[in-house]
């Protein structure tokens, strides 16, 4: 049973951390996904879309199964920021365990660090080839690709 606030319901994927649930925009707390148009790199090499994937990845665990998000905050974008799970998994921190998003720590304040440290570690997601965390891509393209925002320096 849903308590107040709580949103349920069969969730649409926007991209690998945004979901919708009966109409209402849903970022998930404490993560980033890669945006929908970022590439990485594989562990081949190749350039592959790491956002695409990652959005995949997430509708594929969901597979047609009830959300159920609990509100945080509101976004500047006027997005519900809301902690969501299928079934008592965490869907950021299952994200972050597959390497398909990272720990924010600025809002999660470290909450998915061991998670995303596991990652690494196994090579998972984008962690077996490269990449640029996507805070620091969508910096580069608001500054037009000029080296000093493109870098965690």
């Amino acid at each position: 049973m849903a308590s107040a606030g709580e949103l349920t319901g069969r969730a649409s994927i926007i991209d690998g951390d945004t979901l919708e649930i009966h109409g209402s925009r849903i970022r998930l707390w404490g993560i980033d996904a890669p945006e929908s148009d970022q590439l990485c790199r594989g562990d081949d090499s190749l350039q592959y879309r790491c956002g695409a994937k990652a959005a995949s990845e997430l509708d594929r665990f969901i597979n047609s199964r009830p959300v159920t998000c609990v509100p945080i905050d509101i976004d500047r974008y006027g997005r519900t920021v809301a902690s969501c799970s299928v079934e008592g998994v965490d869907l950021a921190g299952w994200l972050v365990s597959q390497g398909h998003a990272f720990d924010w720590p600025h809002y999660s304040k470290g909450k998915y660090a061991q998670a995303q440290h596991k990652a690494e570690r196994d090579g998972l997601g984008v962690w077996t080839g490269s990449f640029a965390k996507p805070w620091i891509y969508r910096a580069c393209v608001r500054a037009g690709g000029r080296r000093t925002k493109c870098s965690d320096d």
